[in-house]
């Protein structure tokens, strides 16, 4: 991991996850009204701003655990870093708490759209400070800092067993957890004013492809990225080519499942789908053969296109299907694994172990996510109010809140 192209992976890496923050501001910015834009990528900026802040001063440390039950790291341990900056192994440390810290902020960006198009910028700023210290930070030590989820396999069937939960890169503590977090800020919000199938359109569909691109690309560093703290970066072949079946498969299926439901394949159904195999493929990007990595991302496009439409049935505004999408997606992928994990799947040569603690570990972050998010919400929705005046949200989000437009067309207006 000291080798000189460790490093430079590492650094490219925090690089290319830090700009999937953009391009979820992009492929959010792209689906939602004309007059919203601004405040929907103000969301995903701000959340940069305040994330990258926050996990500089105690985020980090909140995500290493001592013991498998504690709930967090203590956040003072090192208080800004001062300690690590100036020990031993400086370069590395900083380096890997750099990388560390691109996985918060898109955590907590993803949620924003779930409130597009009504929502306080204000009251979300306050919100993804205290889900990014109550939720993300906790949760990351959970899965990654030698916390309960980390240890679930040894702790239900002991060390000789060899099983331990798989989420090499995020399908619980990213995905399931915004997932989880977004259904609950959605009920908190309520629906949008007109709010039924159809009526809302994107307002720039080239901006959301923009944005999935973006996205894709990004991802190979979100996968691959901690390749570099192994010695030859053995793995990321294997991430690599998972990343990218994956995610081209869950197109194909995302599209054919709109042919045959109404009608005609969309690029917005396209990217959407490119999402969902992403999503699908982050916990299980190591751990797949490259033939079951195709077939996870054709099921969970298909699985997703038909999931976003819940929302229309059980009558909950989630404006951008991160629940669809990412909740859904993310579960998919990390149950997946409990069936076709190479030699420790169900399917593969394994007994049930893995299936048993891949839902356990799934669940128990959704329970948990979604439970603290939905106080969070409704404690400032009872106190400063985090929705927007209905007249406002007619009006337009952007220049009610920001005084600013996306677009121009006439300087005379």
């Amino acid at each position: 991991m000291d080798a000189p192209g460790n490093i430079a992976w590492a650094v490219t890496a925090t690089a290319l996850v830090l700009f999937m923050t953009p391009g979820v501001a992009f492929f959010y910015g792209g689906l939602v009204k004309a007059k919203s834009v601004v405040s929907m990528m103000m969301m995903s900026f701000g959340a940069l701003g305040l994330v990258s802040v926050l996990w500089i001063l105690y985020g980090a440390n909140m995500s290493v655990v001592d013991s498998t039950w504690s709930f967090a790291g203590n956040p003072f341990s090192d208080f800004g870093l001062a300690s690590l900056a100036s020990g031993e192994g400086a370069n590395t440390g900083l380096l890997g708490t750099a990388y560390g810290a691109t996985f918060a902020i898109i955590t907590v960006a993803l949620i924003s759209g779930a409130i597009a198009d009504r929502a306080k910028f204000g009251a979300w700023i306050i919100f993804a400070g205290l889900f990014a210290t109550l939720v993300y930070f906790p949760v990351a030590a959970w899965v990654w800092g030698g916390g309960w989820v980390y240890n679930l396999g040894t702790t239900i069937f002991g060390e000789e067993s060899g099983v331990a939960v798989i989420d090499y890169a995020g399908g619980t503590a990213v995905h399931i957890n915004a997932g989880a977090a977004a259904l609950a800020l959605a009920l908190v919000l309520g629906k949008r004013i007109g709010f039924q199938k159809g009526i809302l359109k994107p307002h720039n569909v080239p901006l959301t492809l923009l944005g999935a691109a973006i996205l894709w690309f990004g991802w190979f560093g979100f996968n691959g990225g901690a390749e570099w703290l192994s010695e030859d970066m053995g793995g990321v072949g294997l991430i690599t080519i998972n990343t990218l079946g994956a995610t081209a498969a869950a197109v194909i299926g995302w599209i054919i499942v709109e042919k045959l439901k109404d009608g005609k394949p969309t690029s917005v159904g396209a990217a959407s789908g490119a999402v969902a195999g992403l999503v699908a493929i982050t916990p299980a990007c190591a751990n797949l053969t490259p033939g079951f990595a195709l077939l996870l991302g054709v099921v969970t496009g298909a699985v997703c296109a038909l999931a976003i439409e819940l929302k229309f049935k059980l009558g909950f505004d989630d404006s951008l299907d991160v629940v669809g999408i990412h909740l859904v997606g993310g579960l998919i992928g990390t149950i997946y694994l409990g069936f076709f994990a190479t030699e420790t799947g169900l399917l593969l040569g394994g007994g049930p172990e893995q299936l048993v603690v891949q839902v356990i570990a799934a669940f128990g972050v959704l329970i948990y996510s979604f439970i603290v998010a939905f106080v969070i919400g409704i404690i400032i929705e009872k106190t400063i109010g985090f929705r927007v005046k209905n007249e406002d949200e007619l009006a337009g989000v952007d220049t009610v809140v920001h005084g600013e437009e996306g677009y121009l067309l006439d300087e005379r207006v």
